[in-house]
């Protein structure tokens, strides 16, 4: 039995790759048996299949049967009477002709997972043809590094989107997400799901990072915005090693180099002040304790770039090449302000932070992970009495606020009242002696704002000369 063109497939040298005997039977097969669609639906829609009239035919089964209807070549007839592709091909017998190829329902699916891999060939060679030509323009205002962030990030999306529409999730199946979600907290030693920061209180209060949140640190210049940012990503990369998971946490840090930020770790691990190791100012024994703590951390997974002014979507990017080639659980970025948006439009640095805050929480929803950004706060915490920061101090957009999931404020009483020290030899002084003693170490974080939880402040140690945080210790 003929069936005109269909029947004559052959892979010539230049056609995309293609399985029309695979399109024809799940077609064939669905016409039959229309409950075959609900299972075949979930892999391929109409755009998956190669050749243009089974993209027609597959669509008109889908639009009939979202209303209620029967599809089958009686009723599909209508919809082809006046298409000129089906028309010559005798477009109502090629129909009932394709259900000779209907099979059974697990054959259905595994044809329809074969469209969809045939589906997948031509999107590659579709991104290899856009790079090459993209290469090969000596066009100045496209650099070699965007075509490589460009060529990921299709790629990426080409492997992230799986089978067709991911969109929505059942009730049901959301509900048993939950219940794993809780399973999991209440099975913990920690009691907790997420990303774990190290500090226990803290930990407590949220529950850990939680995939897909973005999670905020702000703070004023010497607050210790970094160390604690620097602290959680320690941790987590700790956490991971130790539980021997094959993951890693991204690190991005726009202000401080990859030395700089692996000298901070090396000091609070060794317990060696960061300002001594950087002047060499450091006993043999020291040095010794220097190198064998650098030798215990080493395999830690936990990736820096030190990209300057580095674009959202450069970050994007690069964060999904860690994950598909390390797997990643948490993404850290330091700090927003040094940021920049992908287009640059002259609408002003609030509508820039905007997007770029978009951005980090598209990031955080995309790979699935927790995203902890700093953020510096206005001057306007200068000049208040009340030197502890707000949701308002947020420096330049009211879109950081809005688009993060949580925000906590590092606070140092100790560094204002470092600056206020009066006369030495008075009261004064004597009584200032005292107060700084009390709170030296000490520091707060403030959560002011938690979607998934409450509020409130979390006091913890700080000791400044190995930038850690830590539990506050009881005698």
């Amino acid at each position: 039995m003929s069936l005109n063109k269909f029947d004559l497939v052959k892979n010539h040298p230049n056609e995309l790759p293609n399985n029309i005997e695979a399109e024809q039977s799940v077609i064939g097969s669905i016409l039959v048996s229309n409950d075959i669609f609900d299972d075949v639906s979930p892999i391929i829609n109409y755009t998956k299949f190669y050749d243009p009239i089974h993209q027609k035919i597959f669509l008109a089964v889908e639009n009939l049967i979202s209303k209620g209807m029967l599809a089958n070549p009686i009723t599909l007839k209508n919809y082809f009477e006046n298409d000129k592709s089906l028309v010559e091909l005798e477009g109502h017998e090629y129909l009932v002709k394709i259900t000779k190829f209907s099979t059974s329902l697990r054959q259905a699916i595994e044809y329809a997972k074969i469209i969809y891999d045939m589906h997948v060939r031509r999107e590659l060679i579709k991104i290899s043809e856009t790079t090459i030509d993209n290469a090969s323009n000596k066009n100045i205002d496209l650099p070699g590094e965007k075509i490589i962030e460009d060529s990921e990030k299709l790629l990426f999306d080409l492997a992230e989107k799986g089978s067709f529409s991911k969109s929505f999730v059942k009730f049901d199946i959301a509900l048993n997400q939950t219940i794993e979600m809780a399973s999991r907290a209440f099975k913990s030693t920690e009691g907790i799901v997420g990303v774990p920061t190290g500090l226990t209180d803290l930990d407590d209060r949220l529950g850990g990072l939680h995939n897909q949140d973005l999670v905020i640190i702000g703070g004023r210049p010497s607050m210790g915005k970094t160390a604690l940012a620097t602290n959680i990503a320690f941790y987590a990369a700790k956490n991971i090693q130790n539980k021997g998971l094959k993951s890693s946490v991204a690190f991005f840090s726009l202000e401080m180099s990859s030395e700089q930020l692996s000298t901070r770790i090396l000091s609070e691990q060794s317990r060696i002040k960061s300002n001594d190791i950087r002047r060499g100012k450091i006993s043999e024994e020291q040095f010794d304790k220097f190198i064998e703590t650098s030798k215990n951390i080493s395999e830690l997974p936990l990736y820096i770039d030190e990209t300057p002014a580095i674009s959202i979507a450069a970050i994007s990017n690069r964060a999904r090449r860690i994950k598909r080639l390390f797997g990643c659980e948490l993404v850290v970025v330091d700090y927003i302000q040094l940021m920049r948006a992908t287009n640059i439009r002259n609408e002003g640095r609030v509508q820039e932070i905007s997007e770029i805050t978009q951005g980090l929480k598209a990031i955080a929803k995309e790979l699935n992970v927790p995203v902890l950004a700093v953020s510096q706060l206005s001057r306007a915490v200068e000049q208040r009495d009340d030197k502890k920061p707000q949701l308002s101090d947020l420096r330049e957009s009211g879109s950081i606020e809005q688009d993060a999931d949580v925000v906590m404020f590092v606070y140092r009483e100790a560094y204002y009242l470092e600056r206020k020290e009066p006369r030495p030899a008075t009261v004064e002084h004597a009584e200032w002696q005292t107060k700084m003693n009390e709170i030296s170490t000490l520091a707060e974080i403030m959560i002011g704002k938690q979607r998934h939880g409450p509020t409130g402040n979390v006091k913890v140690e700080f000791e400044s000369m190995f930038t850690k945080f830590r539990d506050i210790q009881t005698n």
